[in-house]
Order: C-alpha cells, then structure tokens, then sequence
C-alpha cells in the first residue's frame, strides 16, 4: 500500500493529540508514515508507535523553529517527490492550513480543508466529509485528480490505538532562500492553563450574552472546572471585553468538535453554530424557549442559568465525592 504522510503537530516533544487522529485516517487509506520536522522525536516517539505509524521521516533542523511555516511546506515537498505519497494529512490549525496551501502550490496537487471526516472512497482514493454553512450540510468531496492534501479538523475522528513500529528515517533538509524570507526573532510563552485545550476538549463549556458581564461569566469556568472541560466563548462575550479572543468559538473564532458541548446563555446564531455543530453532544441551557440552540441541542434545560448552573455544579461535586 502507497504511504500517507502524516505532519505531526507537536511541541516541546509532546505530540498533540489531533496527530493521533490523522494517523487513524491515514490507516484507512494506506501505510501512515509520520514526518517530524524539528528535534525531539526520541520523546515523541513512543506516541506515534502507539497509533500505528510505520515509518517516522525525521528532518532536524533549526530551520524549523527559526523560521514559520514556509520550512515544513517544503519539507513535505520534498518528501512527496521521493515518497509519492496517496495522501498528505495535517491537521486544521490555522498554521496547518497554511502549510497545506503551500504544499499543493509546490506539489501542484488538489487541497481539501476542515474536514470533518475521510475514508477510502470505492476506488481506494480518499472521499473527504465538510460540514458546510454551519454544519447544516454535508459535502462529500475528492480531489479530482493527482496527490490529495487534507486538513482535518482537530476532534472530528476518534484516534484508534494500532501498534506500528515507527521506524526512524532520517530526512537530509536545508530551506531554501525563499523559505527563510520571514524570521521568528523572538518568542513569549503564552500563559499556561490546568484547563484543556480549547481545540482539543472532550467537554467544552461555553457561555454567551446571557451571563450578563465578566463577572457572570465566572460561573462558565466554575462549570467547566467542575466537569474537567475547556472554556469556550460567545463573539458577543468577547466583543464586550468579558473573556479573551483566544477562546471564542464560531464563525470568526475557532472550530470545535468535542464529545460534548455545554453552550451556557447562548441563543446560537448561526455564526456560533458553524464553530460548534458537528459536537457529537450538544447541550444548551437557555431561559428561552424559543433560542436557535435549541433547535440543534440534543439536551436542553429552559431556565435562568445562574440559577441552573449552580445546581448542576452542586450535583456534579457530589457524584464526583
């Protein structure tokens, strides 16, 4: 079977989870093999045997820290010249999305993004899912001819654990001029969390208008932390200066896909609902009974959140004692 190429998404040695859930795809489709661009594999690869990568091409070089995304496009490139590849999978990060662009100018290949699901379709090419205006519809598409390059959005494919060797195949990689047009001169880590990634949550609560300021929005993380869940936001929260950008959730924020979704005093506009409906549950507390969100919860309670939540929350505590 041709090799499916895998860039794996990791960090300080640590592979994020949304590369286990491309290596699942990968092994609908044909051989996975995993590229690591940087250092660190050593730590990372036990990982990427776990969910059955085959083969591991490993590119250590500055160059991949030093610069942005332009590097790992050429990397992958590169590999697809060597490697003919059925497939290229990364994940659908805003710097994945990047790469993938790139890549497909390189490689003059065809580029799906944000997919939400991927399977062999009936001639052993990949057969892509979208879940297009809002998550209302969803379109099959292929890529009509040549190499396909997907980016798959992070927690729409549960990851299977498949033990694979990950044989270490080192990749000879310098980035051309070109490449290095644009520098990282500087770094500042971002403030570390106890809570989960907001991309990559099983459970997600998020709270709109209906907490009222930035104090009633409080309540929102009592719930997420009593759940063990990320913290998601409404526009209109973030737009009132109440929770910062970084975690709103919809059209103009980011695309979640979790196991369960709390939306908490949100009426669900469609702009929110094309960040959140492809959640596998979706449950919404709203004092109306007639909000958007309800038309799409599979669990919904009518009342006055700052009189339901703490309840929950209260039931919550106890069945975790």
């Amino acid at each position: 079977m041709a090799e499916v190429l895998v860039l794996v998404d990791h960090s300080e040695g640590s592979v994020k989870k949304v590369t286990a859930e491309l290596l699942t795809v990968a092994a609908r489709l044909g051989t996975p093999a995993a590229v690591w661009a940087g250092p660190g594999v050593e730590v990372g690869r036990k990982q990427l045997a776990e969910y059955g990568a085959v083969k591991v091409y490993v590119a250590d070089s500055a160059d991949f820290a030093d610069y942005v995304v332009a590097p790992k496009a050429e990397l992958l490139a590169q590999l697809v010249a060597s490697a003919s590849p059925a497939a290229v999978l990364i994940a659908g990060s805003p710097e994945g999305k990047e790469v993938a662009g790139r890549l497909a100018v390189k490689a003059g290949a065809g580029v799906l993004t944000d997919a939400v699901d991927v399977v062999a379709g009936p001639d052993g090419s990949a057969l892509v899912t979208h879940a297009n205006f809002g998550g209302s519809v969803n379109v099959h598409a292929r890529v009509s001819s040549g190499l396909a390059i997907i980016t798959v959005r992070p927690n729409a494919v549960a990851a299977q654990a498949s033990a694979g060797p990950a044989e270490l195949t080192p990749v000879a990689f310098t980035a051309s001029a070109a490449a290095k047009a644009a520098r990282v001169v500087s770094r500042e880590a971002a403030a570390k969390s106890a809570r989960p990634d907001l991309q990559e949550a099983q459970i997600i609560v998020s709270g709109g208008r209906g907490t009222g300021s930035a104090d009633g929005f409080h309540v929102i993380e009592e719930l997420a932390d009593a759940l063990g869940a990320a913290v998601g936001a409404s526009r209109a929260v973030v737009d009132a200066g109440w929770y910062p950008h970084q975690f709103q959730v919809g059209q103009t924020g980011k695309t979640v896909s979790p196991q369960l979704y709390l939306a908490v005093g949100i009426s669900g506009a469609i702009q929110h609902r094309a960040g959140m409906q492809t959640s596998k549950t979706i449950m919404a507390i709203n004092k109306d009974a007639e909000a958007p969100i309800f038309e799409i919860a599979d669990y919904g309670i009518v009342g006055d959140l700052f009189t339901v939540v703490p309840q929950l929350i209260e039931d919550i505590n106890k069945h975790k004692s």
